[in-house]
């Protein structure tokens, strides 16, 4: 059966609750799909060529000489790889809803949505998710050297998973609490904490490989305490609290971080950094609005990526 002409994909933004810095080394992570998307209309073309318009970039290329384009790269990425099984050209017109300050893994969820949307080229049908998990990763890692590939997986599933990298594992779990995300003002790229945090822990990598295997059974004793509790998840919580403790002692919390994670405490949120951290933003649990800061509170997305036929 041939390719529909037209078809839509789409895939959610994320967030990583628990497991930032220790599942780049092994250890679990628990990540959730959040309600805001990035979304792909595809058409086929019957010119043997690439076209791409978005608020990014706009781009276009010989199918068999896809130059690259930095503004678009996790697009272009499994569309490079896959490009010698396509037997027709194809135009993508990328919109986006995830915002662009909050650290919502808006370059994995392009990733999501292109392998899934290059699925009616390929096989007219729905990959099996694990294995558009594991051809993502080795792309993610590809273009940047390392990742867990963990808002990918999240992206690709929806709803609360609970990734372990070693397998790869990807294993849904029944967390959908509201979240809130308060923007510190700031951002250090993700590349330059990593390498502050390994330069501070070089004359003790012993110590810090114990840092990361407690980060990592704190999220699973974090995940078993959602399994164990009915309603209410008061130890959840506390380990969640936990975690941030533990980010503070690897060496990526500042000052600005902790007023915000203590003032949400204050008001009875669970609270902890997102992300790499020195800057960017601290996920609270619940709907939390700190005065003075841009908070954005989000529904968990059990949908993940999709793609349909459009008329």
């Amino acid at each position: 059966m041939p390719p529909p002409s037209r078809w839509v994909s789409r895939a959610p933004a994320s967030t990583m609750v628990l497991g930032e810095h220790a599942v780049v080394y092994g250890e679990p992570a628990l990540v959730s799909a959040l309600d805001q998307w990035l979304t792909i209309r595809w058409q086929r073309l019957d010119a043997r060529e690439l076209r791409i318009t978005s608020a990014l970039a706009d781009y276009a290329a010989p199918l068999d000489d896809l130059h690259d384009d930095p503004k678009l790269r996790f697009v272009l990425a499994p569309l490079r790889q896959q490009a010698h099984c396509l037997t027709s050209g194809v135009e993508l017109t990328i919109e986006s809803d995830i915002s662009p300050t909050m650290g919502l893994g808006s370059s994995a969820a392009a990733l999501a949505a292109t392998l899934v949307g290059l699925q009616p080229l390929l096989t007219g049908a729905a990959a099996h998710k694990l294995h558009l998990f594991q051809q993502g990763r080795e792309l993610i890692q590809m273009i940047q050297g390392r990742g867990s590939g963990a808002d990918l997986a999240a992206s690709l599933y929806g709803g609360t998973i609970l990734l372990d990298p070693k397998l790869p594992a990807i294993t849904p779990i029944p967390f959908c609490e509201r979240v809130t995300l308060i923007y510190s003002g700031y951002k250090t790229p993700t590349g330059e904490v990593l390498e502050r945090v390994a330069q501070a822990w070089d004359p003790v990598p012993e110590l810090r490989d114990d840092l990361y295997h407690l980060m990592g059974e704190t999220t699973r004793r974090a995940v078993k305490a959602l399994a164990d509790e009915d309603i209410t998840h008061p130890l959840f919580n506390r380990l969640f609290n936990v975690y941030h403790g533990l980010m503070d002692a690897l060496g990526v919390c500042d000052l600005t971080l902790a007023k915000i994670v203590y003032e949400a405490r204050e008001l009875g949120h669970a609270a902890k950094i997102s992300g790499s951290g020195l800057g960017d933003c601290v996920l609270a649990l619940g709907e939390v609005n700190l005065p003075g800061y841009e908070c954005l509170t989000l529904d968990i997305s059990e949908d993940g990526a999709e793609w349909w036929t459009e008329a």
